[in-house]
């Protein structure tokens, strides 16, 4: 039982290791995201004439500078990241192993609470990541659908008499590149709006049918309820005779 303790503890010292470290560098992604966003909003400012070719190139290549080493730095931290989840994702599980094969003492609720606490905490650090990641690879694929005009014209600009032409071919076939995949988005969205759009049209027409089922039965129903109502009026009528009769009675009664 002391080797088992020992054991959760360790596990317990890793996972707090392992979860102090995420958090320092999802803090880090998180600002490296930002800083990634605000150099693609300086690289999309419009193109100045300089007053030297000199200072001219130095503007364009701190950009590109900033660029390569914001998309190094991303990777890198991304793929730190991933394997320090799948180091505290393993801790956990050997957690879990370890609730189940305590013995037959059935696991204390405070264990059970401590579990699930770190299960708690990979799930909102693998969500945090995750969309931190999702976030700048859309900026990634924006910048690189929006940049395109910005990257022809520096083509244009720094190529020469004889590359140009061949250039100017290779952005156009990558701008159809681009065009192809954004109908590619538009025609899945056409498909899915079409799947929705059947979804919707059977479910109105078994509604129809349902409709339809009840007015079909209220012929019937009225024919009853009229049943029922010259049942009535017979049994009203019946009884006025009666009661017609009994007084009638009573009178020649009275008067003889």
């Amino acid at each position: 039982m002391a080797d088992m303790g020992n054991l959760w503890e360790d596990l317990r010292r890793q996972a707090r290791q392992l979860e102090n470290e995420i958090d320092l560098k999802l803090v880090s992604f998180s600002k490296l995201g930002t800083s990634y966003s605000s150099h693609r909003d300086f690289d999309s400012l419009p193109l100045t004439t300089n007053s030297s070719s000199t200072q001219g190139d130095a503007s364009d290549t701190a950009p590109l500078l900033n660029k390569a080493s914001s998309e190094h730095m991303f990777d890198t931290m991304a793929m730190e990241i991933s394997q320090l989840l799948a180091k505290l994702t393993e801790i956990n599980d050997r957690m879990v192993e370890y609730t189940q094969n305590i013995g037959s003492t059935s696991p204390s609720a405070a264990l059970m609470h401590t579990l699930q606490r770190h299960r708690d905490i990979l799930q909102d650090y693998s969500q945090e990541f995750s969309k931190t990641s999702a976030n700048i690879n859309t900026m990634r694929e924006r910048e690189d659908l929006l940049g395109s005009v910005r990257r022809d014209i520096n083509a244009y600009k720094n190529s020469s008499g004889l590359n140009r032409r061949s250039d100017m071919f290779l952005k156009e076939n990558e701008h159809i590149r681009n065009s192809e995949r954004l109908v590619d988005e538009q025609i899945n969205i056409a498909i899915a709006t079409k799947e929705n759009l059947q979804s919707q049209g059977k479910l109105l027409n078994s509604i129809t049918q349902k409709v339809n089922s009840f007015a079909n039965r209220f012929p019937v129903i009225n024919s009853l309820v009229q049943r029922i109502n010259m049942r009535k009026r017979r049994d009203s009528i019946v009884i006025a005779v009666v009661i017609a009769v009994c007084i009638i009675l009573l009178m020649l009664y009275a008067f003889h």
